[in-house]
């Protein structure tokens, strides 16, 4: 006896104007659910403890090993008169001071000129600034300073101006550079929402170029630095001194402190550079924060 057939479809498949279809889920609904979202990310760090640890421990240890030298080092009278009654400190504090004093006329003097030269009613002149700059940095250090020397005399003003001089293209440029690579339409979209000239520079513009303009800042400290290792020849003091009167009378002893004391000095200033233009660095700039 045959069986009568019957119309009952297996699970999942239904029939659409006479074709059949079957439904990949299992008919429970599962294979309609999205998949979950992936579960969110910790933020990179900024600093990790090598960036912390590493370059410090260096320079201990370089300090360190001149100090051990310098015990078992042979002085004569001239050395010791050099080194003595303060004079490394007085050196060293000079350029410090030199460092930071033309590190800050630098700022003041490049970033609100990279700002006025990037604005409509000044961007001709930028060609003429940028010229300028290029020409007080072409210009070799010792040559620059001997000429401020006989305009001015010796002294601090004429090896401050030396440094400043030097130093203002880094931050100049990249302040420039950093402010015309601002998105356009992002610019337009915060004047469309009513924001100021002032509002879309302070809020938009720079936030957005603080990553190049730190690293012409950072740029410029080292530079500066260096520069004042020369400002011995025109009066003003700072590590060149012991530099020079190690060459001048041939004393190794003074010359290899004075060295390493600048080389010291450059390197914990760029560490110290490279900390605030992370800790700067607005974090909707960084990749997967």
């Amino acid at each position: 006896m045959s069986t009568p057939p019957t119309d009952r479809r297996p699970e999942g498949e239904h029939e659409v104007k006479g074709l059949a279809f079957r439904d990949d889920s299992d008919g429970s609904g599962e294979g309609e659910r999205e998949a979950p979202p992936p579960p969110p990310t910790a933020p990179k760090r900024r600093i990790t403890w090598q960036k912390l640890t590493f370059l410090p421990a260096t320079l201990v240890a370089l300090l360190l090993a001149t100090w051990l030298w310098f015990q078992q080092a042979d002085l004569d009278e001239i050395s010791r008169n050099a080194l003595s009654n303060g004079q490394v400190s007085k050196a060293l504090w000079q350029h410090v001071e030199l460092s930071v004093i033309s590190t800050f006329f630098v700022l003041v003097i490049a970033i609100p000129l990279g700002i006025l030269l990037t604005r409509k009613a000044f961007r001709k002149a930028t060609p003429l600034a940028m010229t300028i700059a290029n020409m007080g940095q072409a210009t070799p250090a010792i040559g620059l300073l001997a000429l401020l020397v006989i305009w001015l005399g010796t002294g601090t003003k004429a090896a401050l101006i030396g440094i400043i001089v030097y130093a203002v293209l880094p931050v100049l440029s990249n302040t420039i550079a950093g402010l015309k690579a601002n998105d356009p339409t992002v610019l337009e979209a915060a004047r469309g929402i009513g924001m100021s000239p002032l509002g879309v520079l302070t809020r938009i513009e720079l936030p957005l170029a603080v990553p190049l303009i730190l690293a012409g800042v950072r740029t410029a400290l080292v530079l500066n630095v260096g520069t004042a290792t020369l400002a011995t020849f025109g009066g003003g003091g700072g590590l060149g001194v012991l530099i020079t009167t190690g060459i001048t009378n041939q004393r190794m002893p003074v010359l290899v402190l004075g060295s390493v004391l600048t080389v010291a000095l450059a390197l914990l200033v760029d560490w110290l550079a490279s900390l605030a233009e992370l800790f700067l660095r607005p974090r909707g700039l960084e990749v997967g924060t």
